[in-house]
């Protein structure tokens, strides 16, 4: 099993900047993906950016930019920046790990993000 906490989440003011985190724990596979999702109300789920163990990255479209995805594979972390945030912006931040050959995803438990005045 893999435990997966992010933290970070808040109240923050259009054009500001966040930094979520995502700490993995448990049996954690030795090759694998961390990712960012999100899910706004009345929306799916929907990709933000994922990085493997070797640092490569990809970004959904139109989130390149804005949104920069990091980790330290010493502590398991994964780590999202956002920067200018936007209203729509507001939703809830999931992490996810999967492993890059065979098995289950895990998930996080969320984080909430609000943008707003």
């Amino acid at each position: 099993q893999v435990q997966l906490v992010e933290s970070g989440g808040g109240l923050v003011q259009p054009g500001g900047s966040l930094r979520l985190s995502c700490a993995a724990s448990g049996s954690i596979p030795s090759i694998n993906t961390m990712g960012w999702y999100r899910q706004a109300p009345g929306n799916q789920r929907e990709m933000v950016a994922s990085i493997t163990n070797g640092g490569t990255t990809r970004y959904a479209d139109s989130k390149e930019g804005r949104f920069t995805i990091t980790r330290d594979n010493a502590k398991n972390t994964v780590y999202l920046t956002i920067n200018s945030l936007r209203i729509e912006d507001t939703a809830v931040y999931y992490c996810r790990l999967a492993p890059m050959t065979t098995g289950r995803a895990y998930w996080g438990q969320g984080t909430q993000v609000t943008v707003s005045s």
